[in-house]
């Protein structure tokens, strides 16, 4: 039942990838830089997840020197490792936050792409480790916040997909923009996170139950295109179009088939 509920809700939702995920752009711009990582606690190795992206195509940008340094309060956690490169533009950094709880940071330094030297650019993300709270980083402009879908991203294979994209951008500019979107997320996500986990992880181990999620989510996804009708910060627009895309999705996903058991049970009768 709470499979089929979310089913049915998804559309109007976006649920990070992970517990955590920020994007900033060095500060002159040459590339944007993705953490992604799941809850972390004092004294235990956490792997983050780092991906370095074209800020024109949106995509991994492959060969990138750089280095990174994790401090908390001044005092060194992390690094400073040397000028390390990576082929693919994407790195999994395991480091223990081990001074305790509160909020870490993590600096990056990029000084060459495509095995092109450039003068070094930088870039700041503040870490929360424990119950502390972050104070949003103002010098630098974010250029995404939060993630994509722990379901969508197992299914597409990158929160940089244009699905994850297309759900990303709803929820920011259109659910997020009135108080009844951004109540609906935050009870959503509570019901989401009791299972989503757990079908992301079904999915990478299986190859045919990611298709069979592959095909079951694709023509949800498509009804998206009702929500960008609404005005941004229109509450009458967003509950509206989110009840229709509700009833479209009802419909595909209950009425044709109850309607398809009917014919059969019927014919069979007959």
């Amino acid at each position: 039942m709470k499979i089929l509920l979310v089913m049915l809700l998804i559309p109007l939702l976006i649920i990070p990838a992970f517990a955590e995920s920020q994007t900033l752009r060095t500060d002159k711009g040459a590339i944007d830089v993705n953490l992604s990582y799941d809850d972390i606690e004092p004294n235990v190795q956490t792997k983050i997840n780092i991906d370095f992206i074209n800020p024109v195509t949106k995509k991994t940008q492959v060969h990138i020197d750089y280095t990174v340094t994790v401090t908390k309060d001044g005092q060194q956690v992390f690094g400073p490792i040397p000028l390390t490169h990576t082929s693919v533009g994407a790195v999994k950094i395991p480091i223990e936050f081990n001074q305790g709880e509160g909020v870490y940071k993590m600096d990056f330094k990029i000084e060459g792409i495509l095995f092109q030297p450039l003068p070094t650019e930088t870039v700041s993300f503040d870490i929360v480790v424990g119950d502390a709270q972050s104070t949003p980083n103002n010098d630098i402009p974010p250029t995404e916040e939060n993630g994509g879908c722990l379901i969508a991203t197992a299914t597409y294979g990158s929160e940089m997909a244009p699905q994850i994209q297309l759900l990303r951008e709803i929820r920011d500019n259109t659910l997020f923009s009135t108080s009844s979107g951004t109540s609906f997320m935050s009870g959503f996500n509570t019901l989401y996170y009791s299972f989503a986990p757990t079908i992301a992880d079904w999915e990478r181990g299986n190859p045919m139950f990611k298709e069979i999620v592959k095909t079951v989510i694709t023509p949800m996804l498509s009804t998206l295109s009702i929500m960008s009708l609404a005005d941004e910060g229109s509450e009458a627009d967003v509950l509206g179009l989110g009840i229709s895309v509700i009833v479209l999705n009802v419909g595909m996903y209950v009425g044709i088939p109850v309607f398809g058991i009917l014919k059969l049970y019927q014919f069979r009768k007959n």
